[in-house]
């Protein structure tokens, strides 16, 4: 018995044996096959940069195979908020100076920030004006509902500037900012807030971007222009944070932010783009 079973064991350890190299090979390479984590740059943005980041996140990701851009849009105070509690983000873009200073008396930023762009106010109604909306005046007539960003979202902060402007100028009552601000039925805690509850008809009007009356928002919207002398002209900053995960990376959007593909992004997206200075 013994003897007729010994040459079905010699069948089996060829197989083991093999079973038992594989296994070993597919310790072996185990490690080596695991992938990298996918390298990943944060982005803090104004929500106002919305589309155009999108547009050169997805195109540095085309230039860098390997490299995952993941945007956070609020507004800019949110996010000021979030990478002063300890967020982990690469770069910040703030639609105002305001709160980027505010993360530079704190020390979360690395280098100065630069402004990379420039952007201005429109005065949006739904396009279906229900509430007759003609000229800058009827922004004060009682019963008008209007929504602007709250005093500490940038758009809210430069809308009031606005208001404030027009006051002084003639063919204005000197208290139009304040009948103004009584009619406003809602404070948004970002601009794209304001757009849509104006597209929703849940305001007659409000103040917004120009930017923000993209392709799609014009289908709703109607817009009416500031004079200049009331007209603000809001400028967006950009810093690395400090302790930025993928500082390699984060220069690498700083460097298409600023090159002629990237002024064209933003122009497209109805931004005015500005150039570095030079050293």
């Amino acid at each position: 018995m013994i003897l007729r079973r010994a040459p079905r064991a010699r069948r089996i350890a060829p197989a083991l044996a093999l079973a038992l190299a594989l296994a070993g090979l597919a310790v072996a390479i185990g490690p080596a096959v695991a992938a990298t984590p996918p390298a990943t740059l944060t982005v803090f943005a104004a929500a106002s940069l919305a589309e155009p980041f999108t547009e050169l996140a997805r195109m540095l990701e085309r230039q860098r195979p390997g490299l995952v851009v993941r945007l956070n849009l609020a507004g800019s105070q949110q996010l000021a908020a979030q990478i002063e509690q300890g967020a982990r983000a690469d770069l910040f873009a703030s639609a105002d100076a305001r709160w980027m200073a505010y993360l530079a008396t704190r020390d979360l930023l690395d280098g100065a920030p630069r402004v990379f762009a420039r952007n201005r106010l429109v005065i949006i109604v739904p396009r279906t004006n229900p509430a007759r909306i003609g000229r800058l005046q009827d922004l004060a007539r009682r019963g008008v509902k209007v929504v602007l960003g709250a005093p500490a979202v940038p758009a809210g902060a430069y809308s009031r500037e606005v208001l404030r402007r027009l006051a002084s100028l003639p063919g204005f009552p000197l208290d139009f900012a304040g009948r103004v601000l009584r009619n406003v039925v809602s404070e948004e805690e970002n601009v794209k807030s304001v757009v849509a509850k104006v597209q929703l008809g849940e305001a007659d009007a409000g103040i917004v971007y120009r930017s923000d009356v993209n392709a799609a928002a014009e289908r709703d919207l109607r817009t009416l222009a500031l004079p200049d002398p009331a007209d603000v002209v809001a400028e967006y900053p950009i810093a690395r944070l400090r302790g930025a995960p993928d500082a390699a990376a984060a220069q690498a959007f700083l460097a298409l932010l600023a090159s002629p593909e990237g002024g064209a992004v933003l122009a497209r997206h109805h931004l005015a783009p500005v150039a570095p200075a030079k050293p």
